[in-house]
């Protein structure tokens, strides 16, 4: 293992991890609301359902994912003969950890026919539950192709409430939660920011609450938006969703302005991880028993059949 010595500046820490990869076989994948630094070194950056995606198809059999716990758990589950690393092995996500497996099996048992939706950004135990997963980007097209007038959407209300819109003839059926820094987004914050740059295009994440995607130009994923914002021929834009997301658009297009819709934000477990905290866990000196994602093989299997439903049907 590389070690350095005396003080590491961000790019000697990129470089060796650079070279630290290709030695030990390592894909390094990394959530686009990852600090800019990380994201440069990363083999494949994306949201999370494109990473797991990224994670199965990836020649190497070690991935060391920089994001939150359910993000790696996914990559798991799609990867199961792959050794997964979580970076920052704190990093969780409130939305994820809402509701217990327990509280779905109660729903189920009073509503045996109504199928139950997952967000991915679920733990793996909840999936274990659930029947089929979706993602930001194919919520609508699955819960549109699933046979059932109702279905039980968990765990972000805000998502339920944007796919209900979507898809009126469903009944959908929504626990009280969701992403707290999405959900804390209100229609003053807009009105202050469109004030601030006015005529400028709006794009939220589907996390937000009802009353801001209703201002909203543009309402996608992660990658839906920076897809958008990179296509659009407008020059300046304000991003609701994560901070970071304005952060990468001004790199990947200077030519352009990007301006978040609010500084509050900012996801905290998604800026757990350090580029010092990849560096680490490459170099040796950082924990890799405590980063290994381990399921045991029922859970696996269980939760597995939801991301097998939502592939079939996404």
């Amino acid at each position: 293992m590389s070690h350095m010595t005396g003080r590491r500046t961000i790019a000697d820490m990129q470089e060796a991890i650079r070279r630290m990869k290709r030695e030990q076989d390592v894909c390094l994948l990394a959530h686009s609301y990852e600090a800019r630094e990380i994201v440069e070194v990363a083999d494949y950056a994306g949201d999370s359902f494109q990473l797991s995606v990224m994670a199965a198809k990836a020649p190497q059999q070690t991935l060391l994912l920089c994001g939150v716990r359910f993000m790696a758990e996914t990559a798991k589950l799609l990867s199961p003969d792959k050794t997964v690393y979580l970076t920052s092995p704190t990093a969780g996500c409130p939305m994820a950890e809402q509701f217990s497996p327990e509280a779905v099996r109660r729903y189920k048992q009073e509503h045996p026919d109504v199928p139950v939706v997952a967000y991915v950004n679920t733990t793996a135990a909840l999936k274990t539950v659930c029947d089929v997963c979706v993602t930001s980007s194919s919520a609508v097209k699955i819960v549109r192709a699933l046979p059932q007038k109702r279905i039980l959407f968990i765990p972000d209300g805000n998502l339920g409430h944007y796919v209900q819109q979507m898809v009126p003839d469903k009944v959908i059926d929504l626990f009280p939660g969701g992403c707290p820094i999405h959900g804390a987004v209100t229609p003053a914050d807009v009105d202050k920011a469109r004030s601030a740059h006015p005529g400028v295009p709006l794009l939220v994440h589907p996390e937000c609450p009802p009353a801001v995607v209703a201002l909203a130009d543009f309402v996608g994923s992660t990658s839906a938006i920076m897809e958008y914002a990179k296509k659009s021929d407008a020059r300046e834009f304000l991003i609701g969703t994560e901070i970071s997301i304005a952060e990468h658009l001004q790199y990947d297009c200077p030519e352009k302005r990007f301006y978040p819709l609010t500084v509050r934000l900012i996801c905290p477990d998604m800026k757990a991880t350090t580029l010092a905290d990849v560096y680490a866990l490459l170099s040796g000196e950082g924990d890799r028993a405590a980063a290994q994602i381990t399921m045991d093989a029922e859970t696996m299997r269980l939760a597995r059949r939801c991301i097998d439903e939502m592939i079939r049907l996404g």
